[in-house]
């Protein structure tokens, strides 16, 4: 299941950083999967991946410019997974008379079941000011890894309370609220985003374990980087 909302522009480029991004993550686990497997692309049965990024670039022909992602992303039972989130944000050439504002938020959630050979997860977020004084330059990049011994899947009803939460994030970051504003509501949302997960696998009905050897109790793991 992923939540994004229609994009606009920038199509080109996002396309292409997307499939370097997704080679990259592709490229960690030549050994985590058996002998005999062929692919490490998002359906292989063994390595799942997930990557996900939102960019905003402002400047004196575009002075405001926004970018959100909210992705779900419910991989199964894997041996390995890839999660990928990046947030990054450019302000560049404007003037304190005219300045620039762009901000970039990217939430990722991903849900995997069963032990974990291996986990290679990354959340970063750039902010950059380029000749830009007085310009307003925000990213913020929140990636929610859940982990269950048992078959787990997200509930109709929670389905529904995060695509509410995606629809918030769409209007925060379209905001002109000051940005230290901006970063305490994307906690907040942030916040929500862990306790209704938490709350998921809290009420789950939980069958036998994938591997009986090895069960471990439940996580929700929340990765948060800005700048």
């Amino acid at each position: 299941m992923t939540h994004r909302k229609p994009r606009t522009g920038h199509g080109g480029r996002r396309a292409a950083r997307f499939g370097m991004l997704v080679a990259a993550c592709a490229a960690g686990f030549a050994t985590a999967s058996p002998a005999g497997a062929s692919s490490l692309s998002a359906g292989n049965r063994y390595v799942g991946i997930a990557v996900d990024e939102a960019h905003a670039n402002a400047g004196p022909g575009h002075r405001f410019d926004y970018d959100d992602e909210f992705a779900v992303h419910e991989l199964g039972t894997r041996l390995g997974v890839g999660a990928r989130n990046r947030a990054v944000a450019r302000s560049a050439g404007c003037t304190l008379d005219n300045p620039c504002r762009s901000v970039a938020l990217s939430f990722q959630v991903v849900t995997v079941t069963g032990t974990i050979t291996r986990l290679n997860a990354a959340n970063t977020s750039r902010a950059v000011n380029d000749h830009c004084d007085g310009c307003q330059t925000f990213a913020g990049a929140y990636q929610f890894i859940v982990s269950t011994p048992y078959s787990f899947t997200l509930s109709r009803p929670v389905r529904n309370e995060l695509a509410r939460l995606e629809r918030r994030l769409g209007e925060l970051e379209r905001s002109r609220e000051p940005i230290a504003t901006v970063r305490s509501r994307a906690d907040s949302l942030a916040a929500e985003v862990v306790n209704l997960l938490r709350g998921a696998v809290a009420s789950a009905p939980r069958g036998e374990a994938v591997n009986p050897l090895q069960s471990f109790r439940p996580t929700v793991t929340m990765r948060r980087h800005i700048d």
